[in-house]
């Protein structure tokens, strides 16, 4: 009885193997494996595959972005008007922006037809964050700390509320 010849990774020659990928039977080890609910894969075909899941088209970025700046800039400006209530406020502020965030992207999700990709949620995130740039301006002008106070905390919460509810990332099951 002959023993096999070594295999060896297709990623690192140096490290001997007998792990293959289930998709494309290439030579792989631990460090490059990586775990799927039907097997062991290598990265080459996990992102092959997380491609096939990416359906946005370049109209979703632009109109994805409008509507999140359009949005924010009016959540923004609520905010801003949150804060001249006083201490009061800071509770408005920290139930709101979640909520202005999850309203955001329905609105976002609303124009780009539940299309998906992680550079448009991250897009679309970014523009939340432009679109409260003009608030943030006039607190600046103005020299409201207060008002500055709550445009942070508004981007704070609001931008990972936005990208979470578009991208799917459930944190309770």
């Amino acid at each position: 009885m002959t023993t096999p010849a070594p295999t060896y990774c297709a990623n690192h020659p140096g490290v001997e193997t007998m792990l293959r990928c289930n998709r494309c039977d290439k030579p792989i080890c631990t460090k490059c494996a990586i775990k799927s609910p039907v097997g062991y894969r290598c990265p080459e075909c996990v992102h092959s595959q997380q491609k096939i899941f990416d359906t946005a088209v370049w109209s979703d970025y632009v109109l994805g972005s409008v509507v999140a700046a359009l949005l924010s800039a009016i959540a923004s400006v609520l905010i801003g008007l949150v804060g001249g209530i006083g201490f009061f406020g800071w509770f408005l502020v920290i139930a709101g922006a979640p909520t202005a965030g999850v309203v955001i992207a329905e609105g976002a999700r609303f124009v780009i037809k539940r299309h998906r990709a992680r550079p448009l949620f991250i897009t679309i995130s970014a523009a939340v964050a432009l679109g409260a740039l003009p608030s943030i301006f006039l607190a600046l002008l103005g020299l409201n700390l207060f008002g500055l106070a709550f445009q942070g905390i508004y981007l704070a919460l609001a931008i990972p509320a936005v990208y979470t509810r578009l991208s799917g990332i459930q944190i309770f099951k």
